[in-house]
């Protein structure tokens, strides 16, 4: 039963999305809890907006959360080992602009739409999830051409 706690990592998932919406009718993407995170320091107008600066408290806490989970994991009875990558410093960070734009241009990142938006039968979402597997299929396939 190897797979097993990817059982519980899914189910663990989908309960806190869930009993989030539940309770407080908000969508849990983390793209979101990015730009309510820059309200507390940009004053741009952007990022002023109601929908921030309203809910930037409970998404910090959110993402701390997740940080802890790994914590936690790491240091768990599990002895999970970090993990490290022979990708250059610029490449991840080049690859990581290009995700926070995609989110913001998509609307939303995997998480919100993945497993927010498909849970809730959002048709928006749908097509975003087929837009980032197309995107990322065709990325992993000229990438390896390329190699």
């Amino acid at each position: 039963m190897a797979w097993l706690h990817y059982l519980w990592g899914g189910l663990l998932i989908g309960a806190g999305t869930g009993l989030l919406y539940v309770f407080t009718g908000r969508i849990g993407g983390m793209s979101t809890v990015f730009s309510s995170s820059w309200s507390y320091v940009v004053q741009r107008p952007f990022f002023q907006q109601a929908r921030f600066t309203d809910s930037r408290n409970w998404r910090l806490v959110y993402a701390a959360g997740l940080v802890l989970g790994g914590l936690m994991w790491w240091l768990g009875p599990a002895g999970g080992a970090p993990q490290t990558t022979a990708v250059p410093a610029w490449q991840l960070l080049v690859g990581g602009f290009f995700v926070g734009y995609g989110a913001r241009l998509g609307n939303g990142c995997t998480s919100g739409h993945g497993i927010c938006g498909m849970g809730s039968l959002q048709l928006p979402s749908l097509y975003a999830v087929l837009t980032f597997m197309a995107t990322a299929f065709l990325t992993a396939n000229v990438m390896r051409w390329l190699a």
